[in-house]
């Protein structure tokens, strides 16, 4: 019997693939009615899982490519006014970073306000809508706008809909156990997808059902990490290249005992967004392996360096309270983000995600930081 559409694999490319377990656990009744009014299939099951490479240099393989990323925040109107003039209300969380929208619904954005949209997250790094009426399909369509959705290859996806993947604390339980000393969910500073070659540029996360008590997700900002840094550190680390790997593992073809294996790319520790054109740190304690060209130890010191200003300064994050059906949006290119699982999966929380890939890392000496950007003191 032919495999159906969920036991195959993202790419006709993957040679060697293992299908994955149907998923059993009830759905969150308001994820479900959200579902169900978007007219998502549950007949067969929720989520749908396709069927996962089993060897490195399959995965390896996945959008090895170089392509051309359209920069749509660097075609907006610098003011903004078609997107902030049609809000009823525009309110700054902290002085660098996060910023609520009120009044807007995210499917109904024209395409001049997607632009200025995408201009204020590079901005903010990350931009917050609430009471958002959204399907999967429609949260897809506004990922397209942004670029190239990535398709993961073993991450569950709503049904019919790849490249709008599932974030259910509960559904991650029942493969990696979560408690208190070992906390579930996304419940480490981290960045998303580094190990492409071309790597995550805007997340767009939509939580239809949250707990009453905790749950709180947190960002901090690479632009201003960078600038915590002395300028003489800093011209240490520009330039300087880091291995970033992998969330998930595969086996080596040519040696499948030697143990679970991680996709590495090469990226810029300090990179340039091109729709600002500020300097970031762009580092993470989960995903980056070490500084090219530097011994080990070296590398270890450094890195946990910055690891520290970026995760320890808490005048450079932001912690937001979800309501269910609200929506964030970040740009994984200045920023990292931490889930708080405080409430210990004692009530439901589901969302689902777009992540559109961006521009392959790059590093300009000439950059300003944010704060020279804004005329801010930065020495």
């Amino acid at each position: 019997m032919a495999p159906s559409a969920i036991e195959l694999p993202i790419s006709p490319s993957i040679r060697d693939f293992v299908v994955q377990k149907k998923d059993t656990l009830p759905l969150p009744a308001t994820a479900r009615a959200r579902l169900e009014k978007a007219g998502i299939d549950l007949s067969n099951g929720y989520p749908e899982r396709p069927a996962k490479p089993l060897y490195l240099d399959d995965a390896t393989e996945i959008r090895n490519v170089e392509r051309e990323h359209i920069e749509r925040g660097a075609l907006a109107d610098k003011s903004k006014s078609a997107l902030l003039s049609a809000a009823k209300e525009v309110i700054h969380l902290t002085a660098h970073i996060g910023t609520e929208i009120v009044g807007l619904q995210l499917k109904d954005l024209t395409n001049q306000q997607r632009d200025e949209l995408a201009l204020l997250i590079a901005e903010r790094s990350v931009v917050f809508f609430r009471d958002q009426d959204l399907s999967p399909q429609e949260q897809k369509k506004l990922g397209e706008y942004y670029g190239e959705v990535e398709v993961h290859p073993q991450v569950p996806h709503v049904p019919g809909v790849p490249g709008v993947t599932i974030i259910w604390p509960a559904l991650q339980a029942t493969e990696r156990k979560a408690d208190f000393r070992n906390p579930g969910g996304a419940s480490r500073w981290h960045t998303d997808l580094v190990h492409e070659k071309h790597p995550a540029g805007i997340t767009h996360l939509h939580n239809d059902t949250v707990p009453t008590i905790g749950g709180d997700t947190l960002w901090s900002s690479g632009y201003a990490a960078y600038s915590k840094l002395s300028p003489d550190f800093r011209k240490i680390i520009d330039g300087k290249k880091a291995i970033y790997f992998s969330a998930h593992t595969y086996l080596d073809r040519n040696d499948p005992t030697a143990g679970p294996k991680r996709i590495e790319r090469i990226h810029p520790i300090v990179r340039v967004h091109p729709a600002t054109g500020w300097k970031a740190l762009f580092v993470n304690r989960q995903m980056t392996k070490s500084i090219v060209g530097l011994d080990k130890d070296e590398s270890d010191v450094i890195l946990n360096y910055l690891y520290h200003v970026y995760e320890s300064n808490v005048d450079i994050q932001v912690r937001f309270k979800w309501t269910p059906r609200t929506s964030a949006l970040w740009d994984n290119r200045i920023t990292m983000h931490n889930a708080s699982w405080d409430y210990e999966g004692t009530e439901p929380r589901h969302g689902t995600r777009v992540t559109t890939l961006a521009e392959k890392p790059y590093f300009d000496a000439d950059a300003p930081t944010r704060r020279q950007a804004l005329g801010l003191a930065d020495d």
